[in-house]
């Protein structure tokens, strides 16, 4: 009896230690992780009842701040100066719908929040302020990007390919974040009906382009098959791939045609450039299902991509699995048809890797948490995320890409000689009868020094456009924008079509 008393005894005494240490865990060193969590619910609240901090952008613009809301229940509400120029990546804060977007990220830094001590009277009573938020985006080069899309459904993407800093990204459909904030629960309640309504493409407002919808990426996938290539059968860069306007396919009966019913073949240096879909087709079988899938996982397809922004949707490309028994199905997914799906934050990333010899690094939203008191909390410190290439091998391809421009597909676009523009196009047929096309274009300038890193997604455009005439106008008018901003300049872009 007494042996059994004694496992009791120490088994309670287990079991106190463990509630005790679960408590110090939770209290002193949990504790600050809890509070800013985006799930705790006291986060809302606490930016209602008090001042949050503000956001700030690159160039010093406030972009949320908080005023008095004249309620008593909620006596502090956010405004958006900048509007439905930057709702899609800054959100809002509703008294009835929580928050969005990097006022839900960052959250637990942007509501009242105890401060460092600065005094031993600090340490007896903490003195509790808000801290604010400065972002990596240029809010002229979101201008630039949302005047070139021209109020076309679609998405611009722009980074630094060298630290992965967002330099903008600006979606179309958008909305004014400002009522969300209102006083006035009918006001609210009315705006949340309206962001969560389909356009007539099936894209909310909510629904952030950029990164929350994904299309077939179309030819800008050559880029990664030329990648696949480049990394596992080097030798097949040199091939000889027959001049041809269809191909036939293993296991179908099913032509591949070439966009436009024009022949094309050759080596790799000369089908990328001028896009060849039956030799790519045939390089992708050439390199195999499981090397394309390999790669593309490398690339950051069926990843989640680690930015600080909620919802990001995954880019989608088939697994090796799928791809074995499917020959057509390779072709088709080395051309980035059939089920191969991206968001056009992974494109700009895709880009960024080729620009950046071969490494991502992670992509991000914030530059500084700053106290009240003006000093600097937290600094964002550069990572990298995925290496897909070395530096040698990013390097074969940037010269195709520049080919792009130079003679290409994108050789219409009027890119600037001394911008050195590296480029990729993509026209993807979509729709029930392939009537329609999602445009898309990739780039980096200047390619001996990139500094910026772009992807544009035009979805929905007639089976005529393609990638270059949709998407191509609106890439160049960011890439002058931001080489300008990244000069000192003012990002006005052309004289003629890329004024903000």
């Amino acid at each position: 009896m007494s042996r059994r008393l004694g496992s009791m005894g120490l088994i309670l005494l287990l079991l106190f230690a463990v509630l005790i240490g679960q408590s110090a865990y939770l209290q002193f060193f949990h504790a600050d992780a809890l509070n800013k969590s985006p799930l705790n619910p006291r986060q809302v609240t606490a930016g209602q009842v008090a001042p949050r901090g503000d956001i700030v952008a690159a160039d010093g613009q406030i972009l949320a701040h908080s005023v008095k809301s004249g309620s008593a229940l909620f006596p502090w509400r956010r405004v958006y100066p900048l509007g439905s120029l930057t709702a899609g990546v800054v959100g809002w804060v509703s008294n009835n719908h929580g928050d969005w977007g990097l006022e839900a990220q960052y959250s637990g830094d942007l509501i009242s929040h105890k401060q460092p001590p600065q005094s031993l009277a600090q340490v007896l009573s903490p003195v509790t302020a808000a801290d604010s938020v400065q972002l990596t985006l240029e809010p002229e080069l979101q201008r630039v990007a949302a005047t070139a899309l021209n109020g076309q459904d679609g998405a611009v993407v722009a980074v630094d390919p060298s630290t992965g800093a967002v330099l903008a990204m600006y979606s179309n459909p958008t909305y004014d974040p400002n009522p969300m904030s209102s006083p006035v629960a009918a006001i609210e309640d009315a705006t949340w009906t309206k962001i969560n309504t389909n356009d007539a493409h099936a894209f909310p407002p909510l629904g952030l382009v950029a990164t929350q919808q994904t299309f077939p990426p179309g030819s800008t996938m050559k880029v990664l098959t030329t990648a696949a290539a480049v990394v596992n059968k080097p030798e097949l860069l040199l091939k000889q791939y027959p001049y041809t306007v269809c191909t036939p396919l293993p296991d179908s009966n099913k032509p591949l045609c070439n966009d436009g019913f024009t022949s094309c073949g050759g080596a790799v240096a000369v089908m990328l450039p001028v896009s060849c879909d039956p030799g790519y087709a045939l390089l992708g079988l050439d390199i195999g299902g499981n090397d394309l899938a390999s790669n593309a996982a490398a690339f950051g397809y069926n990843q989640h991509i680690p930015i600080d922004l909620p919802g990001v949707a995954t880019s989608y490309f088939p697994s090796a699995a799928t791809l074995k028994y499917d020959q057509p199905q390779v072709a088709y997914s080395a051309i980035g048809q059939e089920n191969v799906r991206a968001t056009a934050l992974q494109n700009a990333l895709v880009a960024a890797a080729i620009a950046n010899g071969g490494t991502i690094m992670t992509p991000h939203f914030l530059s500084e948490i700053i106290s009240p008191a003006g000093k600097v909390v937290q600094r964002y410190k550069n990572t990298s995320w995925r290496t897909p290439l070395t530096s040698a091998q990013a390097q074969q391809i940037v010269p195709l890409m520049q080919n792009v421009v130079k003679w290409g597909t994108a050789a219409g676009v009027g890119f600037l000689p001394q911008d050195e523009v590296a480029a990729k196009t993509g026209t993807a047929q979509t729709g029930n009868s392939l009537k329609n096309t999602d445009d898309w274009m990739i780039a980096f300038a200047p390619a001996s020094h990139p500094v910026i890193a772009v992807a544009v997604i035009v979805p929905f455009q007639s089976i005529s456009t393609t990638g270059a005439v949709a998407a191509g106008p609106v890439v160049k008018c960011v890439i002058e924008a931001g080489l300008a901003l990244h000069n000192g300049q003012p990002a006005t872009g052309t004289p003629t079509t890329c004024k903000s």
